[in-house]
């Protein structure tokens, strides 16, 4: 899915929050443009707040997610998507 062109809706974004494990913060790419647009990572610990920040920059959701099911990683590295399977 080109995700740019056509960026997850809220839906989305929230089952994905579902089934990821760990803090929704992990979800939020901490890069260049994060820093750029001086942000703090701090103001991002609950889905609703990183939720209305992908809604907005969609650039900064840490890719590939990767779901299966009931389950779902972000496939940094890229092993973490054979737990999975």
């Amino acid at each position: 899915m080109q995700y740019l062109k056509n960026p997850l809706g809220r839906n989305d974004l929230e089952r994905f929050l579902e089934l990821l494990p760990g803090e929704p913060a992990e979800l939020v790419r901490v890069d260049g443009h994060f820093k750029e647009l001086g942000l703090d990572i701090g103001d991002y610990q609950s889905a609703d707040a990183v939720i209305d920040l992908l809604m907005e920059h969609p650039k900064l959701m840490q890719r590939p997610v990767v779901v299966r099911g009931d389950r779902a990683v972000i496939a940094r590295p890229s092993e973490l998507v054979e737990d999975l399977l």
